[in-house]
């Protein structure tokens, strides 16, 4: 069986992204199922490329025990749009920037909202918690664990249907 290819997208791949990416990965790790998944992050613009996440969002996402290992990337719309099965935004600005990179319907098929997997939460995004204070940190991270589990819970339901 392939395995199946997660993109996670937010502005500058410093807060929401690799932290989507770290709560997937954790989750799919204790689930069992590390092996069948390729799990990445990027951002729709390319101000921090190279750089690590946010510290701040590092803190918080260690207290919860995960380690954001990601480095910062623009979005490469001639490899993401072919390489990942699922390519998810963080909010309708992220939809609307990945919108316009795409070069076809199948390519259109593959975008979802993070919120869309959510069960608990109900949020149309995940807040950029980039200008505010620690309670916006943890708000993403709990919109993330919700959202990642139902998205996990998604992908096991599609792949049943196959």
């Amino acid at each position: 069986m392939d395995k199946t290819k997660i993109l996670f997208v937010c502005l500058g791949n410093i807060c929401r992204s690799p932290s989507a990416e770290a709560v997937m990965k954790g989750i799919i790790e204790k689930e069992g199922v590390s092996g069948d998944f390729e799990i990445d992050s990027a951002g729709t613009a390319a101000w921090h490329a190279g750089e690590p996440a946010d510290p701040r969002m590092q803190v918080h996402a260690r207290k919860r025990g995960y380690n954001l290992t990601s480095i910062s990337r623009p979005v490469d719309p001639d490899v993401d749009f072919d390489k990942f099965d699922y390519i998810i935004a963080m909010d309708t600005q992220n939809m609307r920037d990945l919108k316009k990179l795409v070069k076809n319907n199948s390519h259109l098929e593959k975008l979802h909202m993070m919120t869309d997997f959510a069960k608990e939460y109900d949020y149309s995004s995940v807040p950029d918690p980039y200008y505010g204070g620690d309670e916006g940190f943890e708000l993403v991270l709990d919109l993330l664990e919700d959202a990642c589990q139902g998205l996990l819970e998604s992908v096991a339901n599609e792949q049943k249907v196959k």
